[in-house]
């Protein structure tokens, strides 16, 4: 599959956890590009899994997102994105620059998730937040023609998602 966008963009990766954004990430961006909610929340309070951290480091993402962007970079967000408000706050982020905005959906099987999420190990979340977050991905992929994204990639098999160049 061929996945292609605007250079200047900003590429939001949509998926449960485990879903394979932040190895599909490292593939195919510069670690520079890549802002990870992971990372700041560890920059935050030195865990990435503490979600009581999630406030603040989403303040700063969105902070390093705009700075990104003003100064024309290629930004890339690993980060669930399955809400549609925060989506679209990005969204128009992405326009007050003058910058696409392109998403790409990692709408695997939730046993994938659920199995990869496993095999981490101690930094496994409990499996009933993975199936939490695969039903809300799944609902919000039923509207996402509305959230007036020009580019969206779904990718629904691992195979799809080995295959992107």
């Amino acid at each position: 599959m061929n996945i292609t966008f605007p250079e200047l963009a900003l590429v939001l990766l949509v998926g449960p956890s485990a879903s394979g954004k932040t190895t599909f990430a490292k593939k195919h961006f510069l670690a520079t590009e890549v802002l990870s909610s992971d990372h700041f929340r560890a920059i935050v309070c030195d865990n990435a899994f503490d979600q009581s951290a999630s406030t603040e480091a989403f303040e700063i993402l969105h902070a390093v997102i705009e700075k990104r962007l003003k100064r024309g970079l290629l930004t890339v967000v690993d980060a669930t994105n399955l809400q549609a408000i925060d989506r679209e706050g990005l969204r128009k982020l992405a326009k007050k620059f003058h910058i696409f905005a392109v998403l790409i959906v990692f709408d695997l099987d939730e046993a994938i998730c659920q199995e990869r999420n496993r095999l981490r190990g101690a930094q496994s979340i409990p499996p009933s937040v993975v199936h939490s977050q695969h039903l809300q991905m799944k609902k919000s992929l039923r509207r996402l023609d509305k959230e007036r994204f020009r580019y969206v990639f779904t990718l629904r098999h691992e195979a799809d998602v080995e295959a992107v160049t």
